[in-house]
């Protein structure tokens, strides 16, 4: 059995983090889990309500920019690692609201940095992402050497957070790693995003919009892959070092809808091609060479079996993201896509 470690998940209500929380969980049962949320309109609470009452699980509701909560939680605990999930991550929001963005983003990461610097944390893990990169042309792959090429104010705020988990490492000499990851999707992600979206709708026969001709391509990756991926790095990654995580699947926008339609058995025509988005990258694509060679990690999950997996998991739990779709979410959306 691994030996006990507690770790400290921020933004663990979010989909990524809640299911990197339920992997860890299955995986090291005797570890500890302290999940600390703002719970803004992504963070759930039902993601893990299997959890309340399981043993080596807290939450926490709390900023991560906000330095006496975070400098609380240090002095009353003794954490092993931080994983670092908490951002606003909606490119579309950054565009509407960018001062958020930089406050979280950034400011937040500083505070996690400047607690596990005055704490001493073993081991400080930055969930970062494949657009502070920027975009590809039709060929070629993002290494981790790549200039950081920004294009949207989401993308640049995780991309100065990158930069100051690096100052903090050559400046304090903080233990740190900085994990790069391509589009995930799966269970639990908040219907905003395109896959969410576009099975939602497509089970609600609404239109499905997408922004411009579909022609933008993405690298996609099943979120319990990326879990599998960071559970090597934590463990065995090299401190001061970036990781890239892929899924070696490019898909366009417009080819993920289609199969989307395709396993709900829903026609093409419920497509709706929308005006296109300020800076919309035209295509990402990564090379986890370094992680695959150096910590023998690569994806399990194909794209035609994740898809069907998480179309499964949307149609088994439609009052969870039928909750969802209300309120302040339907506001913003009739913002983004109504103005056909």
């Amino acid at each position: 059995m691994a030996e006990e470690k507690t770790i400290l998940v921020t933004g663990g209500c979010g989909f990524i983090g809640s299911n990197f929380i339920h992997y860890m969980v299955g995986k090291y049962p005797n570890y500890r889990i302290i999940n600390l949320d703002k719970l803004t309109y992504c963070g759930n609470l039902d993601n893990l309500c299997e959890l309340v009452d399981y043993p080596h699980y807290s939450f926490v509701k709390g900023d991560i920019a906000d330095s006496e909560k975070v400098r609380g939680i240090f002095q009353d605990e003794r954490v092993d690692v931080i994983v670092n999930f908490a951002a606003e991550s909606h490119v579309d929001r950054s565009i509407e609201d960018p001062d958020l963005f930089l406050r979280t983003n950034i400011l937040g990461t500083q505070v996690l940095l400047e607690g596990a610097r005055e704490m001493e944390i073993p081991l400080f893990v930055q969930i970062s992402t494949d657009e502070v990169y920027g975009s590809l042309g039709s060929s070629g792959l993002f290494t981790e050497t790549t200039p950081l090429r920004p294009n949207s104010p989401y993308a640049a705020s995780k991309a100065a957070a990158d930069l100051m988990v690096r100052a903090y490492t050559k400046t304090y000499g903080i233990d740190a790693i900085i994990t790069r990851c391509s589009n995930n999707y799966g269970p639990y992600q908040f219907p905003e995003k395109l896959i969410p979206l576009m099975i939602s709708n497509a089970m609600e026969d609404k239109e499905l919009p997408i922004y411009g001709d579909g022609s933008n391509v993405r690298d996609w990756i099943y979120v319990e892959d990326h879990c599998r991926a960071l559970d090597v790095i934590l463990h065995h990654g090299v401190s001061g070092e970036i990781y890239n995580i892929g899924g070696a699947c490019e898909r366009t926008n417009l080819d993920v809808v289609k199969t989307i339609l395709e396993i709900v058995g829903n026609p093409e025509s419920l497509i709706q091609f929308d005006k296109d988005r300020p800076g919309h990258d035209r295509r990402y694509a990564m090379d986890f060479s370094k992680l695959q060679g150096e910590l023998d990690w690569q994806p399990k999950v194909t794209f035609e079996e994740g898809i069907k997996q998480t179309v499964t998991w949307y149609i088994d739990n439609q009052d969870w993201w039928q909750r969802i779709k209300t309120g302040e979410y339907m506001e913003y959306y009739e913002r983004m896509y109504g103005n056909r």
